[in-house]
């Protein structure tokens, strides 16, 4: 115990004639008084030796020691601090570090432009889940089990449908949202609907197994086929400019009579032939018809007395065709190098 007393005030003494000038020296002292292997945690080691009947004296001697370690390596921090502080020198002239600017994804400022043309006509912004059942996603769209037109598109089921639990999916369109609107709103409805949709394709430069639409729909009285077209003309011309050409081609959907789907000179090549336009001209960027009677029915809308007309397209195609994108990987990929082309636009 004398021993060990002795030893405490040797190491005192020690530690009240240390100097540092330098960060290292202060972490040297540091590492050899306070560290875990230090002479402090040495020291405070030897408490199992004690008797039982000292341990409360020593133990108050061995706090004692170590608060002496501990000031004293708050002095030398506070110390070196001030000398740092009275020897630094800046220069005030030299150039700021450059601040790293942040962007919108290429795929957002095409929705948001998409949105923003369509807000002009009145359209108002509609949003669902993502996660969804088979009634509002197949049913209510005039898609009952046994239709082949569910073939088109390969689902992604959460949940296989049961005796007594609907099938729950990843929605294959923001057709879903549509259903959810006229559920909820009486006519005259006038909504877009933009969303990531899913399908389960294989991924490539052409497709991938999620990908983003805009659906837009318009239902009240005497709503026609011309007011889809004019609706429609007026949206390219704002997106890729009045000299634009359309054209519409007859089609099919299960939701829509008549159908159509619109095709646009190609963007790329001016109309005169390439790989995206399959030498054609013409890219197909959208589908679009009248709403089925069937769909409003299923609503409780009276087919009757009101009509409507819906569209849907991609947004991947769009900024396709805006930006000369080949490849719909790189909207995914997180790549810097793609992503800061798209700080000035």
């Amino acid at each position: 115990m004398e021993q060990l007393l002795q030893q405490i005030e040797a190491i005192k003494a020690e530690i009240a004639a240390t100097v540092a000038n330098t960060p290292e020296q202060v972490e040297q002292f540091r590492i050899k008084y306070l560290g875990t292997k230090g002479l402090v945690k040495e020291i405070m080691g030897e408490m199992k030796n004690v008797p039982n009947e000292q341990k409360k004296e020593f133990g108050q001697i061995l706090n004692a020691f170590k608060m002496v370690a501990e000031e004293k390596m708050q002095q030398l921090q506070s110390a070196l601090g001030d000398s740092d502080e009275q020897t630094a020198k800046f220069d005030f002239t030299l150039p700021g570090d450059p601040v790293a600017v942040g962007t919108r994804h290429p795929l957002n400022l095409v929705r948001n432009q998409m949105v923003s043309i369509f807000k002009r006509l009145g359209f108002a912004v509609a949003e669902g889940p993502e996660v969804e059942d088979d009634w509002h996603n197949f049913g209510a769209m005039n898609l009952p089990e046994d239709h082949p037109a569910r073939d088109m598109q390969d689902t992604f089921y959460v949940q296989e449908a049961s005796e007594n639990n609907a099938a729950w999916l990843l929605r294959t369109h923001t057709s879903s949202v549509q259903a959810r609107v006229m559920e909820t709103q009486k006519p005259p409805i006038r909504v877009i609907c933009p969303g990531r949709v899913y399908r389960n394709e294989t991924i490539s430069a052409r497709a991938h197994c999620f990908f983003h639409q805009v659906e837009g729909l318009y239902i009240d009285e005497n709503v026609s086929f011309a007011d889809l077209k004019q609706t429609l003309y007026f949206f390219v011309q704002e997106m890729f400019g009045k000299e634009v050409k359309v054209r519409f081609r007859p089609s099919y959907f299960p939701f829509t009579e008549p159908s159509a789907e619109m095709d646009i000179s190609c963007q790329i090549c001016s109309g005169k032939g390439c790989n995206i336009c399959k030498h054609t001209g013409w890219v197909e960027i959208l589908g679009s018809g009248m709403v089925h009677p069937k769909v409003l029915e299923n609503f409780g809308i009276d087919p009757e007395k009101y009509t409507g007309f819906a569209f849907g397209m991609g947004v991947e195609r769009i900024a396709q065709l805006k930006y000369q994108v080949n490849d719909l990987r790189l909207y995914s990929q997180n790549d810097l190098r793609f992503l800061e082309q798209f700080k000035s636009v």
